[in-house]
C-alpha cells in the first residue's frame, strides 16, 4: 500500500495501483499478467504525464517510457520542440496548458514530470502536488527562493513522491565524495570551491533587452510559455534554450548547475542554511525602465561567497562559487600538467584536498597516497538503482527519493540565494534562513519571491 493520504479529488487510478500492487503480493500470477523477463506487469505501471515534452523534459519522458511505464498525456506549448515525442508517444493525449491537462485528465495521472524553463517550474509542480500527483521536476526546483519553501512544504502536507533533477546525486562518485569525507580522509573541511563553465559559453549573458518584435511563429503560444513571467514581446533570444540567462525566466549559470555541484558539498558537509552571501560580478544587461535601473540578463561572470556556522560537531565552512570561466587556484598537489576544469568541487581539509566534477563524478584525493586510506572505508551509503527509478518506485509507495523536496528544496533555497546576491554586488549580506530575509538590507527581500501574472498562481 501506499504510505501517504491520497485527496479525495484523485483518489481513484492511484489508490486502484496501490492496492493491486499489495494483491500480488500475496496471489500467485500467470506469466503474462506478470510480463515476462524485463517487463514490468501491468500493476507496477504507472501512468505518466510530462509538462514540458521537448528537450531535457522530453528526455524525462522517454526514460520513463524505456522503464516501462505508460506516457498517458504531454503538454508544451512549443509543438515543434515537442514534435519528436508526440510522435513517439502518439495515445498520449496533447495539452498546451497544463492547468488544462489536470482539469481533464487528473484522474488518470498517476506521476508527472516537470521539465519547463525554470520560471514554471513551481507552478506547475505545486498544481501536481495539490491533486496528489506524484512529481519530479528538473533543476532548480524553482524560481525563486519561497517558491522552494512553499514546494516542500506542500509535499509533505500532501505526502506525494518527489524528486529535483540533479541526477549526479545518485551516483557512486557522489557517496564516496561522502563516505570519504565524513570517514576523515582529508581531514576537517572548513573551505569549499565550486566552479561551473555555463555561464556566457551555454547561453548569453550580460546583454540588455532586444528591441525587435518578430513575428511569434505559428507553432509557439508565446502567452502560455510566458506563463507567470511578466509579459513581454517575443524575441528567438529567448526561446527555446536561450531563456537561461535571462532574469524573468532563468536563473543563470548559478541556478542552472548550482543544484548539480553544489549539492554535494550540502549533502556531505550538512552545511543548511548560510548566515551570510556576498556577491562580486562583473557587467549586467540592464535597461532604463521610468529611470529605474532594471536587470535583464544575468553577468557575464561572478563570485559568490557563502558563510555557513558551525553545525553540532562540524566547523564553519566558506564558500565560494565561480563562474563565467572564473576558477579557484590550481592546488599544488596536482600533477604537473593537470588543473581543473570545466565543473566541479574542490574540498580543502586539514589532512588533504579532494576535487570530483559535476553530476557526482568520481572524485581524486591530493596527495594521491590517500587514495590508500580512501580504500578502506567502507561503503555505509545505500548504492542508488538510479535517480528517476528511485522516484518511480517510492510513486508505488516502495522508498523514498533521496532528492526528494525535503532535501532538494533547502539546497535550491541555497542556491537561488546567490542568485539574488547578484542583485546587490559587492554588498556582505545577512541572510536569516527561518523567515527568508534578508537583516541588513530589507529592499532585497522583494526578490525572494515575485509577482505572477494574473491567471498564474502556486
Amino acid at each position: 500500500m501506499l504510505h501517504h493520504p491520497i485527496p479525495k479529488t484523485s483518489v481513484s487510478r492511484r489508490r486502484f495501483l496501490s492496492a493491486a500492487s499489495a494483491a500480488f503480493t500475496f496471489t500467485i500470477v500467470p506469466r503474462h499478467v506478470l510480463g515476462g523477463p524485463g517487463h514490468l506487469p501491468p500493476s507496477e505501471k504507472l501512468n505518466v504525464a510530462g509538462i514540458g515534452a521537448g528537450g531535457m523534459g522530453g528526455g524525462d519522458i522517454r526514460h520513463c517510457a524505456e522503464l516501462g511505464h505508460n506516457i498517458v498525456a504531454l503538454c508544451d506549448v512549443d509543438e515543434k520542440r515537442a514534435a519528436e515525442n508526440f510522435e513517439k508517444f502518439p495515445a498520449a493525449k496533447r495539452y498546451k496548458d497544463f492547468r488544462e491537462m489536470f482539469d481533464k485528465e487528473e484522474k488518470n495521472i498517476d506521476a508527472v514530470t516537470v521539465g519547463t524553463p525554470d520560471h514554471i517550474h513551481a507552478v506547475a509542480s505545486m498544481a501536481a502536488i495539490k491533486r496528489g500527483i506524484h512529481v519530479y521536476t528538473e533543476k532548480p526546483l524553482t524560481h525563486t527562493i519561497q517558491e522552494a519553501r512553499e514546494l516542500r512544504l506542500a509535499a509533505e502536507k500532501h505526502g506525494v513522491a518527489t524528486q529535483m533533477g540533479n541526477q549526479g546525486h545518485a551516483s557512486e562518485g557522489a557517496r564516496l565524495t561522502v563516505e570519504w569525507i565524513q570517514a576523515g580522509v582529508i581531514g576537517e573541511v572548513r573551505e569549499v570551491h565550486a566552479w561551473t563553465d555555463r555561464a556566457g559559453q551555454t547561453w548569453p549573458q550580460g546583454i540588455s533587452r532586444p528591441t525587435e518584435t518578430p513575428e511569434v511563429p505559428s507553432h509557439l503560444d508565446w502567452n502560455l510559455w510566458l506563463g507567470p513571467a511578466p509579459e513581454r514581446p517575443y524575441h528567438p533570444t529567448y526561446v527555446p534554450f536561450k531563456w537561461r540567462g535571462w532574469w524573468d525566466f532563468g536563473t543563470g549559470a548559478m541556478g542552472d548547475m548550482g543544484c548539480h555541484i553544489v549539492d554535494h558539498p550540502v549533502w556531505v558537509l550538512q552545511l543548511g542554511s548560510p548566515t551570510t552571501v556576498e556577491a562580486v560580478t562583473t557587467i549586467y544587461g540592464t535597461q532604463k525602465v521610468e529611470d529605474k535601473l532594471v536587470f535583464e540578463s544575468y553577468p557575464l561572470a561572478a563570485l559568490i561567497y557563502y558563510e555557513f556556522p558551525a553545525r553540532g560537531d562540524l566547523p564553519p565552512v566558506h564558500l565560494t562559487w565561480y563562474e563565467g570561466g572564473l576558477l579557484p587556484p590550481t592546488p599544488s598537489e596536482m600533477p604537473p600538467g593537470e588543473r581543473l576544469h570545466g565543473n566541479g568541487v574542490l574540498y580543502i581539509g586539514t589532512k588533504g584536498k579532494m576535487y570530483h566534477g559535476s553530476h557526482g563524478g568520481m572524485p581524486k584525493l591530493l596527495p594521491e597516497s590517500l587514495h590508500e586510506e580512501a580504500a578502506k572505508v567502507e561503503k555505509s551509503i545505500p548504492r542508488s538503482p538510479g535517480h528517476k527509478q528511485e522516484w518511480l518506485a517510492a510513486c508505488k509507495g516502495e522508498g523514498k527519493p533521496m532528492s526528494n523536496f525535503s532535501y532538494s528544496g533547502p539546497l535550491t533555497e541555497t542556491v537561488l540565494l546567490g542568485v539574488v546576491a547578484q542583485r546587490a554586488p559587492g554588498t556582505r549580506l545577512k541572510w536569516d534562513g527561518e523567515k527568508l530575509e534578508f537583516p541588513n538590507m530589507p529592499e532585497l527581500n522583494q526578490h525572494v519571491h515575485k509577482e505572477y501574472r494574473q491567471g498564474w498562481s502556486l
